[in-house]
């Protein structure tokens, strides 16, 4: 299983945005698939909060039309939502132990790879490379060429 970060949906989304054809495929291909994807929902939320911001997005999506794009990603039959779990407090103690000026925006961030490494997931694909900094992700840009 892969968890999807936010830039990957906005892009997917976003009309104006050079990686929109490139991400969309990408989206709706995982969609089609049977092996399993998903995000987190605070991933769901900074979602939301992009693509219906007017300073943003050149043309913001209204709440109603972002939340479709977020209920067709729910009915597809591959596609799951990761929460916290009870051990929540001890992963995120663990992960700011470890994980060496987690501070500021990067909080977020920190919230979606400690409820991955709770659910044993390793690979995000994102183009965000703070999260770089999280040794236990294995983060794919699924943008960046092929290495030969």
């Amino acid at each position: 299983m892969h968890v999807v970060d936010t830039n990957v949906l906005v892009y997917a989304v976003n009309s104006a945005s050079e990686e929109h054809a490139r991400c969309r495929d990408l989206v709706d291909s995982w969609r089609a698939r049977p092996d399993p994807w998903g995000t987190t929902w605070g991933v769901i939320y900074e979602f939301l909060r992009v693509v219906t911001h007017p300073r943003v997005l050149p043309r913001p999506l209204t709440t109603k039309s972002a939340w479709s794009f977020v209920e067709a990603l729910l009915e597809s039959g591959s596609f799951r939502v990761l929460a916290e779990t009870e051990r929540h407090a001890e992963f995120t103690a663990r992960t700011l132990a470890e994980v060496p000026l987690l501070a500021g925006n990067i909080l977020h961030d920190t919230h979606t790879a400690v409820v991955m490494r709770e659910h044993g997931i390793r690979r995000l694909c994102t183009r965000d490379t703070g999260f770089h900094r999280f040794p236990f992700l294995e983060v794919i840009d699924p943008l960046a060429p092929p290495q030969a």
